[in-house]
């Protein structure tokens, strides 16, 4: 092997995990450009195709989260766990990284474990506010954990931790246009206050509902516009009620938002779920926030984040369960109240940490030359 830098960078099955991986191997290509960089990703999860488009290489392990409901289907898990450990081990075997990266995701537990005990650096990236089973068994012996938020030595050992924050996708800031070009994109109007509904690719149908819910408010709105991003797994349903009841002029629907650059430059109030990524571009961007936390997460740790910044007056919060009835009606108040905006925006900007996929890359890059011994 020659002198070239290698890493693995491991994880993902979320754009959560995934947006983030790529951008610290961007960085890290950017400070080393003769770098070998590696993914390990889950078998049939999205950074199997999402990674490759990045011009990065990716090898897939068979691994898959465990099934709490049904205790039985874990025989073949706990088959599918002891096939991944063997081709990480060959992988790295392989390979012959300096440091290896996770990201979390299945993937990163097997890889991340079995670097750790052939004594590769290792490096853990944990997004939420509340660190996930996995990335608490592996802190024990990783030599690095970058965080994006306060309090985490309560998961992890504080001599390791460094508070680099989230890394974000990369064009947001670079590719975005004025509010008024964004908005001309979206066919709205400039005289208005305009709030963007978000709720992830798929979509999230508590907020859906929350705007099905209230279509007479929508349309009652004189100074208010939307942009809805519904999800292409609500798509059908939403248009066919919508032809059905009437679409609200001041209403623009996608099942997905292409140019997420221009829809957040078009915003004044974001209404999203707390995924540790998004509250991450929020805080980039500046953006006031109303946050409904996903009931249908691990350890509710959505909830967690989003509280993390309710506590700084940097966002606001609805519960998922009272989002039908309470959420369209806040925003509507909220996008008009623009002192109130006003401090939202100035309180979650202090929160950015606009350098992080740099921060971490440095991490990394330390860790690859000053090998720790086996462990």
């Amino acid at each position: 092997m020659n002198n070239t830098l290698r890493v693995i960078v491991s994880g993902g099955g979320t754009g959560g995990h995934i947006f983030p991986a790529i951008s610290i191997a961007n960085a890290l290509r950017e400070k080393k450009p003769q770098s070998e960089i590696l993914f390990v990703g889950a078998l049939g999860r999205m950074e199997m195709q999402r990674v490759p488009q990045a011009g990065y290489e990716i090898i897939g392990l068979p691994v898959e989260g465990f099934d709490r409901k049904h205790l039985w289907r874990n025989v073949a898990v706990l088959y599918k766990l002891w096939k991944s450990r063997r081709k990480a081990r060959k992988v790295l075997k392989d390979f012959q990284p300096q440091v290896v990266i996770g990201v979390g995701g299945y993937a990163s537990g097997p890889t991340l474990d079995e670097a750790a005990r052939q004594g590769i650096p290792t490096l853990i990236q944990e997004q939420n506010s509340y660190a996930g089973v996995t990335n608490k068994l592996l802190a024990k012996r990783a030599n690095k954990i970058c965080v994006a938020y306060d309090g985490m030595e309560r998961f992890f050992p504080q001599e390791n931790i460094v508070f680099t924050g989230n890394p974000v996708r990369q064009n947001l800031l670079s590719a975005a246009p004025t509010k008024a070009e964004a908005l001309k994109t979206f066919g709205l109007s400039s005289g208005k206050r305009t709030i963007l509904i978000v709720g992830g690719s798929l979509g999230a149908r508590t907020i859906n509902e929350s705007v099905l819910g209230n279509l007479p408010l929508v349309q009652q709105q004189t100074k208010v516009q939307f942009i809805w991003q519904t999800g292409k797994y609500y798509s059908d349903e939403i248009h066919k009620e919508l032809e059905r009841r009437g679409k609200p002029d001041n209403l623009f629907v996608t099942d997905f938002v292409a140019d997420m650059a221009a829809a957040y430059a078009a915003a004044d109030l974001v209404i999203s779920r707390a995924g540790a990524g998004s509250i991450s571009e929020f805080c980039l961007l500046g953006k006031p926030a109303i946050l409904v936390p996903s009931p249908n997460v691990a350890e509710d740790h959505q909830t967690k984040n989003a509280l993390a910044l309710v506590q700084k007056d940097a966002a606001l919060y609805v519960k998922d369960d009272e989002a039908r009835e309470l959420l369209l009606p806040l925003a509507i108040n909220t996008v008009q109240d623009v002192e109130r905006l006003a401090i939202l925006g100035e309180n979650i900007v202090l929160l950015a940490k606009p350098n992080a996929a740099s921060d971490i890359a440095d991490e990394a890059l330390k860790l690859a030359h000053t090998p720790s011994p086996a462990k």
